[in-house]
């Protein structure tokens, strides 16, 4: 980890802290650190640039534990903190660039063109998180969403199947075996 992919870290980590202790939900423990860990993975795997895929990850929801901006539109506002950050610690603009281009285009609601490999890394581990952390899924259809038991398994399967067919095909692949497990195991698929 560079010192600053490091400083990054600490303010995230900051950030996600403050925002626990107001709302409760810890955005770090129950997505961030997923979203890191499977795109530096899925970095090395496909040769992409390590540096701007973890950065990326690790800025892709920064706006919403700071509570910048409208929840829908967190990836635009996230891309304005990042380089924000960024340029205060001197990274170079052209690489500030390619975070950002992560940010921007790390969600797989919108129909955003990834150009480049950090990109889709950043994009398909993001949505990898949601089968590394499946208990905030069922917390948020239980707990803040109050939905019935069968409602609630419903829209948590519903959800992951969608996830899933977002990936891009070769992490798709990578994601398959996995993915039919926990849909066996949680859903009693055959």
């Amino acid at each position: 980890m560079s010192d600053v992919t490091e400083k990054i870290k600490q303010e995230v980590l900051r950030r996600c802290e403050k925002s626990k202790q107001k709302d409760g939900y810890d955005f770090w423990n129950e997505h961030i650190k997923y979203v890191v860990d499977d795109a530096v993975k899925l970095a090395k795997d496909y040769g992409a640039d390590v540096e701007i895929v973890e950065l990326g990850a690790l800025l892709h929801d920064i706006a919403m534990p700071s509570e910048y901006g409208d929840r829908e539109e967190h990836h635009i506002y996230g891309a304005e903190i990042a380089e924000e950050l960024l340029t205060k610690l001197n990274y170079p603009k052209d690489r500030i660039e390619k975070v950002k281009k992560c940010i921007l285009n790390h969600r797989s609601s919108r129909k955003s063109q990834r150009k480049t490999i950090e990109e889709q890394c950043v994009a398909d581990a993001d949505v990898i998180a949601h089968f590394d952390c499946i208990p905030s899924l069922f917390s948020l259809v239980y707990k803040e969403m109050n939905l019935s038991i069968s409602d609630g398994a419903e829209y948590v399967k519903r959800k992951l199947e969608r996830d899933y067919n977002k990936l891009s095909p070769r992490t798709k692949e990578k994601l398959k075996e996995r993915y039919n497990k926990i849909m066996e195991v949680l859903f009693l698929a055959k």
